[in-house]
């Protein structure tokens, strides 16, 4: 129906710009866990505090991580739903896909 086909237009639509959203998330939590990094890439480095660290900022790199992993996550599932809707073979669902992606990336 009409009505049908609007409405999985929309949640189409939604879905691409959710899509750009997480994969903006997951850039922005790129930047911060490699702020978070200590200066030195050593292994003891990364698991023993250093002389003089606080430790709260010890150990935040790999929380940042965790993160970008269930963004990642996110973003995969996302992207093969929105794949799959556009294998209807639908243009209208494609046009959809198409405008949904270009309003996430431009917001």
């Amino acid at each position: 129906s009409p009505a049908g086909m609007v409405l999985s237009v929309l949640v189409i639509l939604l879905l691409s710009v959710l899509y750009e959203a997480v994969k903006m998330g997951k850039a922005v939590l790129l930047r911060r866990a490699l702020l978070a990094l200590p200066h030195s890439l050593s292994q003891e480095a990364l698991t023993e505090p250093q002389q003089g660290d606080s430790g709260p900022a010890q150990g935040r790199w790999f929380w940042f991580h965790v993160g970008q992993t269930l963004f990642h996550v996110v973003q995969v599932v996302l992207g093969y739903m929105v794949m799959l809707a556009v294998m209807s073979y639908n243009a209208w669902i494609f046009l959809g896909a198409i405008v949904g992606s270009t309003l996430g990336y431009f917001m």
